[in-house]
């Protein structure tokens, strides 16, 4: 019995991380907003990018990792890949809500998730999610009032998400924790260039500081430590089922921070989305170790 509590524990943990997480990055997008006025979703990238950097460089002290030169390669494309995530995801925001950005952003890990399934009933919780996304988008005249360059914007996040679970998954076996410290250091090196050319001197405004701050720590630097945690944990296509909830806290946070009200198909897209997690959580403890990307 002791052995099986242990077992249902050692499962639902990486997953409880998952949700922290998401719960964490959304009201952190909600507050960048805030932002957006005053430095762009340029600026506002690197604010949050560069003070993410200082807190888990302080927290977690990337340089006791052990780097090769092939494992510093893998770091280097996951920090490029979690900086390219960011900055497109915030450049989608600025004329796509915050519920069908990411709904948009989602599609990158569900191709992961369809990619890496190899059993029959993995693609019931896929295809939920795919329901769940089909409704939770907008159609007929509303999808008339979607931004194109800013759709174009979130699906280009979705690509780098997908990239940063691939390279996350395999920089976090080589280097544990510590890889997501030294994953947003150089995601802010490679975003600051562009927010400072676009931003300039507004990046030094008082008031963002704190504000900055917050969004460094709900967007950054502790949802990206507990995903670190999760994707050692987790089969790739298991973690990137189990994003499928994403869409739903990005509503939810659209709702309660940007009164962004969500219809009723949205709110049965929400219950397809959870439906696929739940489903994928039951069925994770018979799965094998997590998936480890190629070399």
């Amino acid at each position: 019995m002791t052995t099986s509590s242990r077992s249902l524990g050692s499962a639902l943990f990486p997953v409880g991380l998952l949700l922290i997480a998401m719960a964490s990055i959304q009201s952190g997008a909600s507050l960048a907003k805030s932002m957006f006025p005053i430095v762009g979703a340029q600026g506002t990238t690197t604010l949050r990018l560069v003070f993410a950097s200082i807190i888990m460089l302080l927290l977690l002290r990337p340089w006791r990792a052990k780097l090769t030169a092939k494992s510093l390669r893998t770091v280097i494309v996951y920090g490029m890949a979690l900086g390219g995530m960011n900055f497109l995801f915030y450049m989608s925001l600025r004329t796509v809500p915050l519920g069908i950005a990411v709904a948009l952003e989602f599609t990158g890990p569900l191709a992961v998730a369809i990619y890496a399934s190899r059993r029959a009933v993995d693609f019931l919780w896929i295809a939920l999610a795919i329901v769940g996304l089909l409704l939770l988008i907008p159609v007929g005249e509303a999808s008339q009032g979607i931004d194109l360059t800013g759709a174009a914007y979130a699906l280009g996040a979705g690509i780098c998400w997908a990239l940063y679970i691939l390279f996350g998954q395999k920089a976090g076996a080589d280097n544990g924790v510590q890889t997501a410290a030294l994953g947003v250091m150089i995601a802010a090196l490679f975003v600051a260039p562009i927010g400072i050319v676009h931003a300039g001197s507004a990046l030094l405004t008082p008031s963002l500081i704190p504000i900055a701050i917050g969004v460094a720590i709900l967007s950054t630097a502790l949802p990206y430590t507990l995903e670190m945690v999760a994707l050692t944990r987790l089969p790739a296509r298991t973690f990137g089922t189990l994003m499928s909830i994403e869409p739903a806290f990005g509503a939810l946070s659209g709702l309660f921070f940007l009164q962004e009200y969500l219809s009723l198909a949205q709110w049965l897209a929400i219950a397809c989305i959870i439906m696929a997690s739940v489903g994928a959580t039951l069925t994770m403890r018979s799965q094998s170790k997590p998936i480890v990307a190629a070399d």
